[in-house]
């Protein structure tokens, strides 16, 4: 049976709908889950291109490691990624010489890709091969739309937010 994902911008009023590739990435699939609701400030991606994503604290007892990987996501795709603090605490990230690493555990890039032609190669990281675990089948193109807001109007006090979705697709205004 199916499970899905209702991603929303909360300020935005946005939502759509993901389904969750449990065949194609279990691990990934389940931990997301098993975490669910997930919220936090949105940011729009600076080397992807048509990327929209939170940082959360390591939320999986165990980290599911590489599955269903990819370097180029399409549009709706949802990835998750696996971070350290210092590997983010670079100057091309904003941070400077003098910052200090706050927290040198594991950070979770859960992240959503609305438009073409990304491609997850980092300057300062080489190839950043994200797991995919869900697709969006609802509302791309009003969540597209309310994701260019955010790279050209700004991300400040915008919320990406995600949670169960029982209704299955084909009402994703419920």
């Amino acid at each position: 049976m199916d499970r899905f994902l209702k991603v929303s911008l909360e300020m935005r009023g946005v939502s759509c709908i993901a389904r969750l590739l449990d065949a194609e990435a279990p691990r990934t699939a389940a931990a997301v889950w098993d975490a669910l609701p997930l919220s936090g400030q949105v940011f729009h991606g600076k080397y992807a291109r048509n990327e929209i994503y939170q940082l959360v604290p390591a939320f999986a007892p165990v980290e599911p490691g590489p599955e269903n990987t990819t370097v180029t996501p399409i549009p709706g795709d949802l990835c998750y990624f696996t971070f350290n603090a210092d590997i983010l605490n670079t100057p091309s990230h904003g941070y400077g010489a003098q910052d200090e690493v706050s927290t040198p555990e594991a950070i979770i890039d859960l992240a959503l890709f609305y438009g073409r032609n990304n491609l997850l190669l980092n300057g300062d990281q080489g190839w950043v091969p994200g797991n995919v675990f869900a697709a969006v089948v609802e509302g791309l193109d009003e969540m597209a739309a309310a994701c260019q807001s955010i790279w050209m109007d700004g991300a400040r006090g915008e919320t990406l937010s995600l949670a169960r979705y029982e209704g299955g697709s084909g009402d994703a205004d419920r």
